[in-house]
C-alpha cells in the first residue's frame, strides 16, 4: 500500500563507498514505492552517490565535502572551513524543504545534514552497517530517533542510543535462492560453485592466492570458479594465469571478470564465496544462502572487516582468514577440506539465511514514515 498522503520531504546522506550509498538508494527506492516522492539525495558531487542517484531518478542536493584529514596539518584548517560551509548549506536545505527527517548512513558526505539537523532540531536516523561504527555514527548515535544496524553487539557500543537491529538494506534480488535458474543465466553448469571476489578494486591477496591453484581445485573437485578480479587488478591476473592456467579461456569451469554488473546473478549461482567482509558483501552472502571464506581487508578504519568477519564466524556462516595468512596453500586447503564434507557447507548455507535479514528495507522504511 503507497502512502500518499505523506507530502513531506525526506533527505537521505551516506557517500564515498558503496556500503554507505546502496543502502540509501535502497531505503530510498523503497520510500519511493511506498508512495512518497519527496526524497532528496545529499551528496558530494563527484562521489559515486551522485551517479548512482541519477541513475535511480533520485533528486540530488549537493554538498562538497571530503574525507577528515588523519593528521593535523594546514589540511585541517582548510577541511574545517569547508565543513562550516557545508553545514549552512545543508542549513539552507532544511530551511528551504522543511524535511520531515534527515537519515543518514554513513561516511563524511552525512556529516554537515547531520550537524544541520542537529542545531535546527529536525528528527534525524542512522544506520550504520558495520560492527564497528564509524566516526559519524558515534558522533550523533545520542541524538539520533533511531540508530539501525544488522549487529546486535551496537547495542552495546551505544547503550544510551535507540539501537534497532534490522539488517542491512539490500536488494530483494538476493533473496532469489534459485541456484539452478541463476546457474541457467550464468551460462554454467549445475554443479558446487565458487566465487572470488575483492571488491570493484579486487583484492591483490585474494587473487594471487586463488591464481596458482584453480586449475587444480577445478580438476580434483569438478568445480565451478567465478572470478572477480577487479577492474584494476585484471591485466596482472591474467598475466598470472597465463603462467599458472594457460588455458584458462578454453576451460568452461573457470570464468574471469574485470567487474561484476550483476552481483544478484552470481552470488545465487555460488555455493560458496571467498570475499572482503565490508559489511554489505556480508548481508548479501547471507540473503543468498552462500557459504563464505572471509579474508578481511587489513587497513579498514577500525579495523571493522576483521570485526564483521569475526561475527560471521561466530554466527556459524563463515571460516575467517587473515589476510597474512592467506596463501595459495592456505586457501587451497581450507577449500579442500569443505568441499570434502559437503554437509558443512550445507550447514553453513544454513546459517546464512538464518542470519540474514531479508526484511530491512522495509523495516528502516518504516520507521522513517513513523517517526
Amino acid at each position: 500500500m503507497g502512502n500518499k498522503k505523506n507530502n513531506k520531504a525526506y533527505f537521505i546522506s551516506g557517500g564515498g563507498t558503496g556500503g554507505h550509498i546502496y543502502p540509501a538508494i535502497a531505503v530510498i527506492n523503497e520510500l519511493k514505492k511506498q508512495g512518497i516522492e519527496d526524497v532528496y539525495y545529499i551528496g558530494n558531487p563527484k562521489n559515486p552517490e551522485y551517479i548512482l542517484a541519477k541513475d535511480n531518478h533520485i533528486d540530488f542536493l549537493p554538498v562538497n565535502i571530503n574525507a577528515m584529514p588523519r593528521k593535523v596539518s594546514l589540511s585541517s584548517i582548510s577541511w574545517v572551513i569547508k565543513l562550516i560551509f557545508a553545514i549552512i548549506l545543508c542549513t539552507y536545505y532544511i530551511l528551504k524543504y522543511k524535511p520531515k527527517i534527515v537519515f543518514g548512513t554513513g561516511g563524511y558526505v552525512s556529516a554537515p545534514i547531520l550537524f544541520a539537523a542537529r542545531l535546527l532540531k529536525t528528527p534525524y536516523a542512522l544506520h550504520d552497517a558495520d560492527a564497528q561504527p564509524g566516526i559519524v555514527t558515534t558522533c550523533f548515535a545520542s541524538g539520533a530517533i533511531a540508530l539501525t544496524t544488522p549487529f546486535n553487539k551496537t547495542k552495546s557500543i551505544f547503550p544510551n542510543a535507540n539501537v534497532i537491529v534490522t539488517g542491512n538494506p539490500i536488494r530483494e534480488e538476493f533473496s532469489a535462492n534459485n541456484k539452478k535458474e541463476a546457474r541457467t543465466q550464468m551460462g554454467i553448469e549445475d554443479k558446487i560453485t565458487i566465487l572470488v571476489m575483492g571488491g570493484s578494486q579486487g583484492a591483490r591477496s585474494i587473487n594471487n592466492a586463488l591464481v596458482p591453484v584453480a586449475k587444480k581445485l577445478i580438476e580434483e573437485f569438478n568445480v565451478t570458479i567465478l572470478h572477480q578480479s577487479g577492474k584494476k587488478r585484471y591485466e596482472e591476473v591474467t598475466a598470472m594465469l597465463k603462467t599458472e592456467f594457460p588455458d584458462y579461456k578454453d576451460n568452461k569451469n573457470y570464468k574471469l571478470f574485470p567487474y561484476i554488473d550483476n552481483m544478484p546473478a552470481l552470488l545465487n549461482a555460488a555455493d560458496i564465496a571467498i570475499s572482503r567482509s565490508g559489511s554489505l558483501s556480508l548481508s548479501e552472502i547471507k540473503a543468498s544462502g552462500v557459504a563464505s571464506i572471509l579474508v578481511p581487508y587489513p587497513y579498514s578504519a577500525g579495523n571493522h572487516q576483521k570485526i564483521n568477519a569475526q561475527v560471521m564466524a561466530e554466527e556459524g556462516c563463515s571460516i575467517l582468514i587473515d589476510d597474512f595468512e592467506l596463501t595459495p596453500e592456505k586457501l587451497y586447503g581450507t577449500l579442500a577440506e569443505l568441499l570434502s564434507n559437503s554437509d558443512k557447507i550445507n550447514a553453513m548455507q544454513k546459517k546464512a539465511l538464518e542470519a540474514s535479514m531479508p526484511d530491512a528495507t522495509k523495516k528502516i522504511t518504516e520507521n522513517l514514515i513513523n517517526a
